[in-house]
């Protein structure tokens, strides 16, 4: 995922009100989210190169989702997927906090990611480019992109501000939310060493290129007895190739 904005309120009727849009190259493959026949309790979309994931729940309640940290040259190059942070998390029976302290402690293994774990009694964060570990997240309005959690940038502000607006008045399709295709002025952008076209283009919410854009926009609520899970796909134009809704 490379965009994400999450409205976190454990202990209400709805924890969790999450939308999010997959950013990647077209040329990557990709299943689009199902039950996984080898783990039928999963409901996620699967990464085909490196067999991960990048957002999903389980009939228990158990979410997750990943974006990948922006930041040219990278200090190391990890020798393992990021995709395996959300499906192992989701795999396992450890509570939130626990499973982050495990993969805190061989954060060097991945390149730069944030990951967001939870379950419908607690939500933690956890950056391998902050060294500070694991954060347990109190109720509130979140977004994250490609920098840490709740960095002031254009598009996340968009989405933490397009999440509340339908959380105020649930109007329309929560996974397509994110759909803005504008970019932003270059002054209003960071310096990720990508250089200006590539972050100007990246700027947009959704973001459409020959080579890379959003593959996927997902929408998420869990309640206290019910998970609604859907995702829409898109092709290279941006255009709609599949969507499927799933409520458990």
């Amino acid at each position: 995922m490379c965009l994400i904005s999450f409205s976190w309120q454990p202990g209400t009727p709805t924890p969790l009100t999450m939308t999010a849009n997959r950013d990647e190259f077209h040329a990557r493959p990709a299943l689009p989210a199902q039950f996984w026949k080898e783990y039928p309790g999963l409901l996620a979309g699967q990464d085909l190169e490196a067999g991960g994931t990048w957002m999903g729940v389980t009939r228990q309640g158990r979410f997750a989702a990943l974006t990948n940290v922006r930041q040219m040259p990278a200090p190391y190059q990890g020798s393992v997927s990021r995709g395996n942070l959300v499906k192992d998390y989701l795999l396992s029976t450890q509570d939130p906090e626990s499973y982050l302290l495990g993969i805190h402690q061989k954060g060097l293994l991945y390149d730069g990611f944030n990951l967001v774990v939870g379950n419908r009694e607690a939500c933690w964060y956890l950056s391998n480019r902050i060294e500070s570990g694991p954060k347990c997240l109190a109720p509130g309005l979140y977004g994250l992109s490609n920098a840490q959690l709740n960095t002031p940038w254009p598009k996340v502000e968009f989405a933490k501000s397009a999440l509340q607006n339908w959380i105020n008045e649930p109007q329309g399709d929560l996974a397509g939310l994110l759909s803005r295709r504008d970019t932003y002025p270059q002054y209003q952008l960071p310096d990720t060493g990508i250089g200006e076209p590539w972050e100007t283009m990246l700027s947009a919410p959704f973001i459409i290129s020959p080579q890379y854009g959003t593959r996927a926009g997902t929408g998420l609520l869990i309640t206290h007895d019910l998970v609604e899970f859907k995702e829409i796909t898109y092709d290279q134009q941006g255009n709609t190739a599949s969507d499927a809704s799933y409520k458990f």
